[in-house]
């Protein structure tokens, strides 16, 4: 019998071996299995009677899941054990299981219930040898997800019985007393993606105002840049913030696969967020292992389930400095590796970071509707929970000043996020042409190769950066911006001017009071 046992994303192949013999009546199960795992043995023993089947109980029955130094958890190998046992006292045929992989978890009545990570198995599966010729049995509701993957055979089942009326002998008959609800599993054909945007809840035509912050979003959007809006409490960060996945591109197939492997490993996975950007948005509260992942075993944080998506950082200083300061990395690298004493895992976390924050603890330092009430050593202290490395890692910065209410009700009509959606599409198609991926991932000899910078905006940002003392990944930030800036005025080369907008962006940094030296 075949399965598979999760570690973080890899889906490696188990062995599920099952021996009878006589002597004194027991069920043994080896193999590093976890308490859920172990906990198998009573859910098979009564899934297995109670479905009108015939279980050895007077037989020493052992079960093996090999290799042995694997670690399995969760409930995912209930139904290879069940049918391990039924092919071992010849219920079934055993030759027909053969080609097959089992995964599903046993109710006591027999019926299947769905397991995490199904996309993430066919995955595997799809990338093995042999894979046209293996089908992965699954429960009805993880078959859905992983026929979703292109190249593999998928049934789905509902019940024990399903598979078992499936893999009868040549000629065999359930016993008398089982009830058989069909003729056993059914072929799950995968629904063809739709690619047309769901209707946006949320559209940037609701946002009054902010010409300044709309051009940053837009800019964001084109190069996959990190972004890290400041202003006082009711400014409109947190609506700028909810309608920026509106504006990036639709994801391509791979995206969308990826995305939702990580999204069924962590049982979130719903067929109608097929193909949808996902946007994350934790608590402050969050600790650093809901944020990066964690925990035994390791399982996605925030930052992996926003893969391909947005990941939403409201009262940004607030974040424990622990879990902010696990953003570093991934940030740069687009992945996370968690290690631990027993295993090992790394979970994709190529997100776009939106962060907001207020400018001091009463939220008014600055503006020019309300006083700030904040002395100068709070003021600081506040901005100062926010690390200089980790602030250099954001493109972006912009203040979002408070609107008055005259303002407010005097805004022109605002742009929808369908037009600027386009817009950035244009812009991302022509890095994408040049370089392969977004501006945002532009690293080393690329940045020297795509850039092309001409002569006079190479000599403003040499002043620039002698100027404010910036670091060479400020520098290099400042070149990523500045050339996402020329895509989006289909620019071949970058100029001055795209130079001096990039330079706006990293200006006076909240925690230090300098500018872009972070």
């Amino acid at each position: 019998m075949q399965s598979r046992a999760l570690l973080g994303l890899e889906a490696a192949p188990v062995t599920v071996e099952v021996h009878l013999a006589n002597g004194l009546p027991s069920f043994t199960l080896v193999g590093l299995a976890d308490v859920e795992v172990k906990e198998a043995r009573e859910r098979v023993r009564c899934a297995i009677q109670n479905a009108g089947l015939e279980f050895p109980n007077n037989k020493r029955i052992t079960v093996n899941l090999a290799p042995a130094d694997l670690p399995k958890d969760s409930g995912r190998f209930d139904l290879p054990i069940a049918m391990g046992i039924l092919a071992a006292s010849g219920q079934v045929d055993a030759q027909r299981l053969a080609g097959h992989e089992f995964a599903g978890e046993l109710s006591l009545s027999g019926e299947l219930r769905p397991v995490r990570g199904s996309l993430a198995m066919a995955m595997a599966r799809a990338t093995s040898p042999g894979a046209a010729q293996t089908r992965l049995v699954l429960p009805q509701a993880s078959a859905h997800e992983a026929a979703l993957v292109p190249g593999t055979q998928v049934y789905g089942a509902s019940h024990l019985l399903d598979v078992v009326m499936a893999c009868l002998p040549e000629g065999g008959t359930l016993p008398e007393g089982a009830e058989a609800g069909t003729a056993g599993w059914s072929r799950i054909e995968p629904a063809p993606p739709s690619s047309a945007a769901r209707a946006a809840q949320f559209d940037l035509s609701d946002v009054k105002g902010h010409a300044a912050a709309k051009r940053v979003l837009e800019i964001a959007a084109a190069g996959g840049h990190s972004l890290l809006m400041t202003g006082p409490p009711g400014s409109g960060k947190s609506m700028l913030a909810h309608r920026f996945a509106g504006l990036l591109p639709p994801m391509t197939a791979q995206e969308a696969l990826e995305s939702a492997a990580v999204a069924s490993l962590a049982g979130r996975f719903r067929p109608g967020d097929w193909m949808q950007r996902p946007t994350a948005a934790p608590h402050h509260s969050a600790s650093a292992v809901a944020l990066v992942g964690g925990g035994s075993p390791p399982r996605p944080g925030e930052i992996s389930l926003a893969h391909h998506g947005v990941l939403f950082l409201d009262e940004f200083p607030e974040f424990s400095r622990a879990a902010l300061e696990a953003l570093r990395e991934p940030l740069e690298t687009g992945h996370i590796t968690i290690a631990r004493a027993a295993r090992r895992s790394e979970f994709p976390a190529r997100f776009q970071l939106i962060a907001a924050m207020n400018p001091c603890p009463c939220g008014h330092h600055g503006s020019r509707l309300h006083a700030c009430r904040c002395s100068p050593d709070q003021v600081a202290r506040y901005q100062g929970r926010l690390s200089g490395p980790l602030l250099d890692r954001l493109d972006l910065h912009i203040e979002v000043p408070a609107i008055s209410a005259q303002e407010l009700l005097e805004a022109p009509a605002s742009e929808p996020s369908a037009a600027v959606r386009e817009r950035v599409e244009s812009a991302r198609r022509l890095a994408t042409d040049r370089q392969g991926h977004a501006n945002q991932a532009l690293a080393g000899a690329q940045i020297d190769r795509h850039v092309q910078l001409e002569p006079a905006a190479s000599t403003l940002l040499q002043k620039a950066a002698a100027r404010f003392g910036w670091s060479a990944r400020s520098t290099h930030r400042t070149l990523k911006v500045a050339r996402t800036i020329a895509d989006m005025a289909a620019s071949p080369t970058v100029q001055s001017a795209h130079v001096a907008e990039a330079m706006q962006y990293r200006r006076v940094s909240p925690a230090t009071g300098t500018a872009g030296s972070h």
